[in-house]
């Protein structure tokens, strides 16, 4: 089996410990690893497989015999990043918004559309978190009924939004227990004992950025057809990312065929036993690979309608799995070099 040359942009996030982690778990062909941050962060220790790496600063010429690069930074760092990383020879598999609506760059979900890493240019885009679990139920229903029309909003963890948020909400509980006022500095209002409606900034059209994604990148991935309505809301959970799904399809599809396509679907799982009480929840999803879909059941207020609610860990199928997921499906179909 050949073997590859990895970095690791931004390692000590929390998207870049993860992906990290995932490659130890699956046992992904790593011959060398690197890690690379800012200059504030270089010669930071980092174990791998038992070893101790340091981190590197991650600039022009950092990339050289570096096969495949994932990128866990924000969209600025990725934007000025990534081309030089491609020049000098890496595959980029880039978790920021900064490349997904780039006409040249394919925005992949391994189980949904592998197909278009097919004449990649060495960018690979990952998609939003909230939009892979989305989609992940969405498109084994689409082969089959044709999804029309989808309205979704969205109960987004604070490890979404990184280490802040997560720093905050632990913040914010100790204020609590100790009886003292909150400080809200990350977010714009305190976020424990609350739900914020407003993930990412505001455009003209009263939809955030974050809502837009998951309009723009349903419609890029799955079909340029669907109608998609987003409405995103932060809450006070640590990970995992929960999601309300109205779905309206060309043709009748009962909740019980929908049960038994998405149970035959890779990488999803059932929970829908309502009477006994079993259905996806944050704390089923946390640090599981699935995606998991319950409380499937009739909108009786159109022809063809189904509700859904779906669940899944962020960080790692919303984020680090996903990448991880793209340089296996590159190395399965020969569109990636190593040794």
């Amino acid at each position: 089996m050949k073997s590859f040359n990895v970095a690791i942009v931004g390692p000590m996030g929390v998207v870049g410990r993860k992906v990290a982690s995932i490659l130890e778990e699956r046992n992904f062909p790593v011959k060398d690893i690197r890690f690379l941050g800012t200059e504030r962060n270089k010669d930071r220790e980092i174990m791998f497989k038992g070893e101790r790496y340091y981190t590197e600063t991650a600039e022009k010429g950092a990339f050289t015999n570096v096969d495949i690069a994932f990128f866990c930074v924000e969209s600025s760092i990725s934007k000025t990043l990534a081309p030089i990383a491609v020049r000098e020879g890496a595959v980029v598999i880039d978790n920021s918004s900064q490349w997904r609506m780039d006409k040249e760059v394919p925005l992949v979900i391994p189980e949904v559309n592998p197909d278009a890493l097919y004449g990649h240019k060495g960018l690979i885009a990952n998609p939003n978190c909230s939009t892979i679990q989305l989609l992940m139920v969405l498109k084994p229903l689409h082969d089959v009924c044709r999804v029309k029309r989808v309205v979704v909003s969205t109960y987004q963890a604070v490890s979404g939004s990184g280490k802040n948020g997560i720093d905050e909400l632990n913040s914010q509980i100790e204020s609590f227990t100790g009886n003292e006022a909150f400080k809200a500095s990350f977010y714009p209002h305190e976020i424990f004992s609350n739900l914020i409606p407003h993930i990412d900034e505001f455009n003209e059209n009263g939809y955030t950025k974050e809502e837009m994604k998951m309009v723009n990148e349903t419609k890029k991935i799955l079909d340029e057809n669907i109608m998609v309505s987003a409405t995103a809301v932060r809450v006070p959970v640590f990970n995992c990312h929960s999601e309300s799904v109205n779905i309206e399809t060309e043709i009748y599809i009962s909740p019980e065929e929908a049960r038994e396509i998405l149970g035959k679907s890779k990488g999803v799982k059932v929970i829908d036993n309502p009477s006994s009480h079993e259905y996806p929840m944050p704390v089923l999803a946390d640090g599981k690979d699935e995606v998991f879909v319950g409380r499937i059941r009739r909108d009786f207020t159109v022809e063809n309608g189904l509700n859904l609610w779906i669940v899944a860990d962020n960080l790692r199928k919303g984020a680090a799995l996903n990448s991880v997921q793209i340089a296996e499906a590159l190395i399965e179909r020969n569109l990636i070099k190593g040794d």
